[in-house]
């Protein structure tokens, strides 16, 4: 898939939640008692409390989304706001599940994952979501794009409990170039406030089966993808599909995903994308 122009057409991947998901379910239940334990990249957290993330965060999602169901009045001024009641949430629902056996998780992982997929898959992918992709700066954002968000949380959190405990990773191109195209999704919001003549096209490829090429052109107001470069590239970023995804979920540090990326061209553009961060908090 490597060579594949992508970001300018929706990311049509309700599909693939199940798919993700059942191979979250096969990879809990193969886990060792001593594995749940395991430090992950993610520095808070253990093996067993990204498990317990995974629970919470469809419970959450179809509590509040699918069922219109709130407990508290929330407040929200600024992106940092959404950071810190993030990170708040995440790390109560982690408090409260981490501490459940491996079966019982499991067995309420398997209805949380069922009744998320069906909830997303009913979904009308281009009518307007309840929460927007805060990280890509939207105020407000389609379906399709939330749905993509979901998929990315699922796949990369999984790969985390993978990546500690040695198992095979998932970075299949049925799964992994939609998790990537939802990622670079959030390029135009982090250059919006660089000044370039229009035109200035820069080029982003994930090499590896999975990943493809991005084209980011500046316009009058704002940075948009285009499918083909309509000049000259200003710079070419070439990122391993292994470093990627840790890059855009801060599972590494700058300084040692640069030593992994060849730039090319104007270096101040090119290595912008080093502040890439597709989550939240």
């Amino acid at each position: 898939m490597s060579g594949q122009s992508s970001g300018t057409d929706p990311i049509l991947c309700a599909h693939l939640l199940r798919k993700v998901d059942a191979k979250l379910i096969d990879l809990l239940a193969s886990l060792q008692p001593s594995e749940w334990d395991l430090q992950t990249i993610a520095p808070l957290w253990k093996v067993r409390d990204v498990a317990a993330h995974l629970l919470d965060t469809p419970l959450r999602k179809l509590s509040m989304v699918r069922d219109s169901w709130y407990v508290e009045a929330v407040k929200i001024r600024s992106q940092q706001d959404v950071i810190a009641l993030v990170n708040r949430l995440n790390a109560e629902g982690v408090a409260v599940y981490r501490r459940l056996s491996p079966p019982v998780l499991i067995d309420l992982t398997k209805t949380a994952c069922e009744q998320s997929a069906s909830f997303h898959e009913s979904l009308d992918p281009h009518a307007t979501a309840t929460f927007a992709v805060s990280w890509a700066g939207d105020q407000t954002s389609p379906n399709w794009f939330d749905t993509a968000r979901e998929l990315t949380e699922r796949w990369h959190h999984q790969q985390q409990i993978r990546l500690a405990t040695n198992r095979p990773g998932i970075m299949t191109p049925e799964l992994y170039h939609s998790v990537l195209d939802c990622f670079l999704r959030g390029l135009p919001h982090l250059y919006r406030h660089v000044q370039t003549p229009m035109g200035t096209t820069l080029q982003f490829e994930i090499s590896g089966e999975c990943g493809g090429q991005w084209f980011l052109s500046k316009e009058s107001t704002r940075w948009n993808f285009v499918s083909r470069p309509p000049g000259d590239l200003a710079s070419q970023v070439t990122i391993p599909q292994e470093l990627a995804w840790r890059l855009f979920t801060k599972g590494i540090d700058r300084d040692s995903a640069r030593t992994e990326i060849k730039f090319q061209g104007n270096r101040d553009l090119a290595e912008r994308v080093l502040h890439l961060t597709a989550i939240v908090g």
